[in-house]
């Protein structure tokens, strides 16, 4: 699925129609065809005509002022994040951004060591979470966290990995916010056409989360699992970034300690765990 080439047009519609007028602060007036505000609606409460802001909607001004963009997101009541996207939609920027070569990234030595020889579960993801690496224990909380998996396919598609997550509608959610944030205005790469169009198709789930064009830096937070070996336990989940490998995170997952979740996942390192975990991480190329 190629997106849209008016990436802000498309950005400030999807953010608009989430924005009620009672959010606004503004009356509700006569019937409305479309959620959310109206674009004379968001010109009027940012301080701009409206039609400056429907040439912004229909690409046909590209440059606007700081001042401006910092208005109207004031008035769709956009967080850091999302603010953040958005300037990397217009003006120079983007246009740099989107020619700027992708290579693929492959996981350093160094980081496949530490891999090896942590104690809870880690893996290493991509920014499209393309699992590149991962150990026994990692694997022994999911079998398809292993190289060649991708965490969204799976969380989409896969009946097993959605039981995974009782609270699964809001990690969903996390997901595809965390996937249109690190991606940005690069999607012209090809293994983002191939990963979107290919949800796009069999999900109606993902349709609809990307169509809201939520950005969601990922942060450090504990996360809920419904383990069918040991049942409930809720791990925290840590990215860090991994030296001279820009898109590339290391992730663990690891229990408060002394708590149930920690004897919990004990007891699952001490069940038999796939034997070849670490050495199928150890390939450079990841099975698509």
């Amino acid at each position: 699925m190629r997106e849209t080439t008016n990436a802000l047009g498309a950005f400030l519609r999807a953010r608009r129609e989430l924005v009620t007028p009672e959010q606004a602060g503004i009356p509700e007036v006569g019937v409305r065809r479309v959620p959310g505000l109206r674009r004379e609606e968001v010109a009027m409460l940012a301080g701009i005509s409206a039609d400056y802001y429907l040439r912004l909607e229909r690409g046909r001004d590209r440059n606007p002022s700081g001042q401006v963009l910092e208005s109207i997101a004031r008035v769709l009541r956009l967080d850091d994040d999302h603010l953040a996207h958005l300037l990397t939609l217009v003006g120079d920027a983007s246009r740099q951004r989107r020619r700027r070569p992708r290579r693929r990234e492959t996981p350093p030595p160094g980081a496949l060591k530490l891999l090896g020889s942590l104690v809870q579960p880690a893996f290493i993801e991509d920014r499209y979470f393309d699992v590149l690496a991962s150990n026994r224990l990692a694997q022994a909380l999911s079998p398809r966290l292993a190289v060649g998996g991708n965490q969204l396919r799976d969380l989409f598609l896969d009946p097993a990995e959605q039981a995974l997550y009782p609270e699964w509608q809001t990690v969903t959610e996390c997901f595809v916010a965390n996937l249109r944030q690190a991606v940005g205005t690069d999607t012209d790469d090809p293994r983002f056409i191939e990963l979107t169009g290919e949800l796009s198709l069999a999900s109606a789930r993902f349709r609809q989360l990307w169509a809201r064009h939520e950005v969601r830096g990922q942060r450090g937070t504990p996360i809920r699992l419904l383990h069918p070996q040991v049942g409930e336990l809720t791990l925290n989940r840590e990215r860090l970034s991994i030296a001279g490998a820009e898109s590339l995170m290391l992730v663990v997952l690891h229990p408060d300690e002394g708590s149930s979740d920690a004897e919990k996942l004990a007891l699952l390192a001490s069940a038999g765990l796939p034997s070849d975990g670490l050495r199928r991480s150890s390939e450079t190329v990841t099975k698509r």
